[in-house]
């Protein structure tokens, strides 16, 4: 069910107020918007065929007519549809050219397909386009209490499904079996989708950081490591454990106790002000100090939002700086090819006067009966 709170007219207003002042400060006269997450953020719809253009004066949608009906729902009246009978793109010549004052145009270079480009260098050969980057996303890194109510009902169904799956984890279930409980518990949660394909990977598969599901069945003492997410009106949680089933050895524990300290470590210290680079730091310093430095390969964490990877980056070239409002991921791992791995990952809020873990779910290493 959609929820009207999430995307009140006043907050469309700041949010292009916002991206009008980004527009201005890049002397451009217009952006096109092809990047639908960011279409969502700026209009409040959400699907999948559009196109938007923001001027100084206007802000224009495009759509097809599958949505007729949906846009008039979700698009606040600040906004201009049309429903273009054909292409997009067609329609979009005419509308620009009827733009008071737009002549430099910006597009989103990371999110423009080349035929599309090649439509701007020939059809729309008229107007000066420009490449652009991050242009929306710096914005949406940003959440507002809108956003964090909805990433923490995401964060609330994604950990009752977790509680469900492992409940019935036992030898002999395949790892593709288990997605498939895990993501039917997600949607019973009230979960409207899944933010990426649900990892669940087992035994020596737990060493493989981004592991599919596969035919590989659960065996005593396995690691079983899951990673999924729910969605709560398209924000985005992002929950990583690592179970044992049966007991654990001493080895198992020792590596999760290690993840789980520089989990906690990584957790207390990241806030506001803080470049991406130091908070990736307390995390990898410490693993690096167990011994493990080489098994840790990955970034310490991302944003999440209307995407479940978005802006900002903790990583250890990311010399930007973490604002309040932003939601990231705290993901620290180690990995060993053909023993197997840890990961715990939580989703924190930055504030003012520090951070707020959002996750609640326990962080000991849990060992299945």
């Amino acid at each position: 069910m959609r929820d009207d709170a999430a995307f009140p007219p006043d907050v469309r207003i700041s949010r292009l107020a916002a991206l009008r002042d980004a527009i201005g400060r890049a002397d451009l006269d217009a952006l096109l918007v092809t990047s639908l997450p960011s279409i969502r953020y700026l209009t409040g719809f959400s699907g999948s065929n559009a196109l938007l253009v923001v001027s100084a004066l206007e802000c224009v949608l495009f759509t097809d007519f599958r949505y007729e009906t949906q846009v008039a729902d979700e698009v606040w009246a600040g906004a201009t549809v049309k429903i273009e009978p054909t292409s997009l793109w067609a329609g979009l010549w005419p509308s620009i050219a009827t733009m008071t004052g737009v002549e430099r145009i910006g597009f989103e270079s990371a999110h423009l397909l080349h035929r599309d480009f090649a439509r701007l260098l020939e059809q729309g050969a008229r107007w000066q386009w420009r490449p652009t980057t991050d242009m929306v996303e710096s914005l949406r890194a940003v959440k507002d209490a809108g956003e964090v109510a909805l990433i923490r009902r995401a964060v609330g169904m994604a950990e009752r499904a977790l509680q469900r799956t492992l409940a019935t984890l036992r030898p002999g279930l395949s790892e593709t079996m288990v997605a498939g409980v895990l993501e039917q518990h997600l949607r019973e949660e009230g979960s409207e989708a899944f933010p990426f394909p649900s990892i669940v990977a087992s035994g020596p598969r737990s060493a493989l950081p981004h592991a599919r599901a596969g035919d590989r069945c659960l065996d005593a003492g396995d690691f079983v490591l899951l990673d999924f997410g729910a969605v709560a009106n398209g924000y985005c949680s992002d929950i990583t454990r690592t179970v044992v089933l049966g007991s654990a050895t001493s080895r198992q524990r020792e590596i999760h106790d290690v993840v789980r300290e520089a989990n906690a470590r990584a957790s207390g210290a990241v806030r506001a002000g803080m470049r991406g680079m130091a908070a990736d730091a307390v995390a990898r310093d410490y693993i690096d100090e167990c011994g493990h430095g080489d098994a840790f390969g990955h970034s310490l964490g991302h944003g999440i939002g209307l995407e479940v990877h978005e802006a900002p980056r903790l990583a250890k070239t990311v010399e930007s700086l973490l604002a309040p409002g932003m939601v990231v991921t705290i993901e620290p791992g180690i990995y060993r090819p053909g023993w197997g791995g840890v990961r715990i990952e939580d989703d924190v809020l930055l504030t003012d006067s520090g951070a707020e873990v959002l996750t609640t779910f326990p962080r000991h290493l849990i060992e299945i009966a």
